[in-house]
């Protein structure tokens, strides 16, 4: 960490998306911003980080930090791009992976393989002679010469990454630290299943340490280039449970940079609601290929460590953010049911057919194009000229073979693509115990403002909210994001047996390796907030709730606080014992306040033009158009009305009312409630 760095002042964000780069840049001092898109450079990721930069006439020296979510270790998973990796395991339990769970991916297609192959082949599974049992008793030690034998064999397979994953290491790591140690030796790189995933159920603690282990030498040699090429500023990444760690902290545990655009939004969102006092808010964040929804209650969003990957289990801290395969290129076909959308996508090339570059299959993007929404007088970030016969020719099939006109169809399309949204909503509401007609739907992605407002009259919401720089929300969040850390480590106590001895040397134990970076970066205790989180659940069952608690721990606080919120989700409680199945704490340095200069108050705005735009199939509403870059504070805006920046589009129904405030953020409400 270089402390003593000083640019002048400016903090910035940079997301890399598959189509687009985005940087948000904040100076502090002066309240200036600049926002910048570019396209993304696949295949090098850093030439696009110093192409924003250009872009927004910054070099590394004008930068205090500099910030970044990308989706490498992402895309690397996605595409199976990862590298070989050996694995080290408890002799007799090598083909855990083989083995995995009995369930299959795909339930009623058996013509499909039942599971994705293990990602480690058999010639380079290594057995190693050593046992621990779930107490952590060392029934078998793993002497020098069988960890020599294991370490000849790993080092024979001529890979550079190693993961190493033993029975109970998460009781006990004695013997994962010392075969650690000696291939530390011989190999590049070497995962410890103790450190990146300390807790029960074998498979997916070895599946996740295998991946992390496979994309270890790709995030290195990128961390490291990165580096070399932004030295003048202090560089941090993005992790996918919503904060930023140091690069050096990605580079040891780099599976915890899958999804970290996704996670950057999102704590974009939770800086915004946190700011704004917003008690519970819903992310929706609407994209070219994908929708992500995302459950955020008194500033914090909600956290899961049961995920996957490209049909891959991960165990990670990760924002429990709900994906699904509908976005503005997703495209629109007939199915046995009628009109599905998603997951296939158009892409960015050729992308919609109403951008003009040779797409002819019908998208949700074309069939806002088709109703009006989207201004075919301007360019779509400056360079994207929309063309909406295009968009009607790639829909007037589906037309024909419905019997309806195209506006029809559009109309369906978009009540279609509303009610595969609505049921995501509900599973990170409903699903949870929380009530989301309460909630405040936070609306960002190119396309997710288009969308909202109808949406939130499907599912019940009052109040939409379309923040400041939504279009580039995810790399806003890169600014915004606490240096977090976090951990959880396997309990497994139950309240009638507690301990609280053991308890509280593990606690001590995870929260000194939590704040020891935080430290050594030079800040004080004093600054580190600390958040502690109880996995708790009835004996005998699967899955555990999160409850949180103070320290020290009252264990009669803790049951009574578990039971109300199992009664929460499940709606019922019992007075039986419960068990404490992990343990998780997350320490957290806030950011300095850093905002953009508030927006000055003005003369009513006039529309830069008026146009048809269809709400409805009787007939198209005459619709004014505001440039959202001009909009003063305390602009109110009576729907139907379409608002636009450069890179985005706000769709204001009949019976709406859209409202700015200070801050350039945008409030949509139905008039009269």
């Amino acid at each position: 960490m270089r402390a003593n760095l000083a640019g002048k002042g400016w903090q910035v964000g940079i997301d890399i998306g598959g189509t687009f780069t985005d940087l948000i840049a904040l100076q502090a001092s002066t309240g200036e911003y600049r926002s910048i898109k570019v396209p993304t450079q696949r295949n090098d990721p850093v030439a696009s980080i110093k192409a924003a930069l250009a872009a927004a006439s910054l070099t590394p020296e004008d930068v205090d930090d500099l910030v970044h979510g990308t989706t490498l270790v992402t895309n690397a998973i996605v595409e199976d791009r990862v590298e070989p990796v050996a694995l080290v395991a408890t002799r007799g339990f090598e083909d855990v992976l083989e083995i995995g769970r009995a369930g299959r991916q795909h339930l009623y297609r058996l013509d499909l393989p039942p599971r994705r192959a293990a990602q480690v082949p058999p010639e380079r599974r290594i057995g190693l002679a050593e046992r621990v049992d779930h107490a952590g008793h060392v029934l078998l030690a793993a002497d020098d010469r069988a960890i020599a034998e294991a370490v000849a064999r790993a080092k024979a397979t001529g890979v550079e990454s190693v993961a190493v994953s033993l029975m109970h290491a998460y009781a006990n790591p004695v013997h994962e630290r010392a075969l650690g140690a000696a291939l530390g030796e011989s190999v590049p790189f070497v995962s410890l299943s103790h450190e990146i995933n300390p807790e029960t159920r074998e498979f997916e603690r070895t599946a996740t340490t295998v991946l992390n282990a496979s994309v270890m030498p790709i995030a290195a040699r990128y961390l490291d280039r990165l580096q070399r090429e932004v030295a003048g500023t202090r560089l941090h990444v993005m992790h996918s449970a919503g904060g930023m760690a140091s690069p050096e902290a990605a580079a040891r545990r780099p599976l915890s940079m899958a999804l970290s655009g996704p996670a950057a939004g999102i704590a974009a969102a939770a800086h915004t609601a946190a700011a704004l006092g917003l008690e519970k808010a819903l992310t929706f964040d609407m994209g070219g290929t994908t929708t992500d929804v995302c459950l955020i209650v008194n500033g914090t969003a909600e956290i899961s460590t049961d995920s996957k990957l490209a049909g891959r289990p991960v165990r990670q801290p990760m924002v429990a953010v709900e994906s699904i395969g509908a976005g503005g290129g997703s495209l629109v076909t007939m199915g046995t049911g009628g009109l599905s959308i998603g997951p296939e996508s158009a892409g960015a090339e050729p992308g919609p057919a109403a951008y003009g570059r040779g797409g002819t299959r019908p998208t949700v993007t074309d069939a806002n194009a088709v109703l009006g929404y989207l201004d075919t007088t301007r360019r779509l970030g400056g360079s994207i000229a929309l063309d909406v016969a295009a968009a009607e020719a790639s829909l007037a099939p589906l037309a024909r073979q419905l019997g309806i006109g195209v506006v029809a169809l559009a109309l369906g399309i978009q009540r279609v693509a509303n009610a595969t949204m609505v049921r995501a909503l509900a599973r990170v509401t409903v699903e949870r115990g929380v009530d989301g007609r309460q909630c405040t739907l936070l609306a960002f992605g190119g396309a997710g403002p288009m969308h909202a407002a109808r949406l939130a009259r499907e599912f019940g919401i009052a109040e939409i909210l379309v923040p400041r720089f939504s279009s580039g929300f995810s790399a806003l969040g890169c600014i915004v994001a606490d240096m977090i850390h976090t951990q959880q480590h396997a309990v497994r106590m139950l309240s009638t047996e507690w301990d609280a001895d053991r308890f509280t040397a593990l606690h001590d134990g995870m929260l000194s390796t939590l704040m020891e970076p935080l430290l050594r970066q030079g800040h004080s205790k004093n600054d580190i907030l600390v958040e502690r989180m109880a996995l708790v659940r009835y004996v005998g069952q699967s899955y555990a709730i999160e409850v949180g608690f103070a320290a020290p721990l009252d264990l009669d606080t803790l049951g009574r606080d578990f039971r109300r919120r199992h009664l929460e989700i499940y709606g019922y409680a019992t007075e039986e014992h419960w068990e404490m199945q992990s343990l998780r704490l997350r320490t957290r340095v806030a950011r300095p306040a850093s905002s953009a200069a508030p927006l000055p108050p003005g003369a009513a705005p006039q529309p830069t033009s008026v146009g048809p735009c269809w709400f409805e199939p009787a007939a198209p509403y005459q619709t004014p158009r505001f440039d959202r870059d001009l909009l003063p504070a305390g602009a109110k805006i009576a729907g139907p009305a379409v608002v636009e920046d450069a890179w985005s589009t706000v769709v204001v129904p009949p019976g709406y009312a859209l409202t700015a405030d200070t801050m350039g953020h945008l409030w949509i409400r139905e008039e009269g409630r």
